[in-house]
């Protein structure tokens, strides 16, 4: 469980990424493949942002790349992310299982609670921004 002193949302972790960042095309995303990104937002390349993008159609979803369980990213690279396309993802260090689609784990030591959501804006041009916290 949380404890007060632990970042409950997306901006309050270190070198969180202003709104309006801008990450990728969202046709550069696979569809049905979680997307790794590190964002060098002040932490130097030993502290990256990390988020994971979820795409499923023209839906894309972003979560900070982080455990609920114990805070270690779900994967340390791309090619060891644990998913089933449009369904989960599995941190690959304690096995926590996440639903695509919202982020809520449904299986492991953090069951009933959730990866951080990070919004997200697309321009006309398909380009995929930091949204403003809600």
């Amino acid at each position: 469980m949380s404890t007060p002193a632990t970042p409950q949302h997306w901006f309050e972790l270190p070198h969180a990424p202003a709104p309006g960042t801008l990450l990728c095309s969202w046709q550069g995303l696979a569809d049905g493949e979680p997307t790794m990104l590190e964002l060098d937002t002040g932490g130097g390349p030993a502290k990256p942002f990390r988020l994971l993008l979820l795409r499923s159609g023209t839906r894309v979803t972003a979560f900070v790349n982080r455990c609920a369980h114990f805070g270690v990213p779900l994967a340390a690279r791309q090619a060891q992310l644990i998913f089933k396309p449009h369904t989960s993802i599995t941190c690959n260090v304690h096995y926590a299982r996440y639903r695509w689609a919202d982020g809520l784990c449904e299986a492991g030591e953090c069951e009933g609670e959730s990866l951080m959501p990070v919004p997200l804006e697309q321009d006309d041009a398909g380009q995929l921004r930091i949204g403003r916290p809600t």
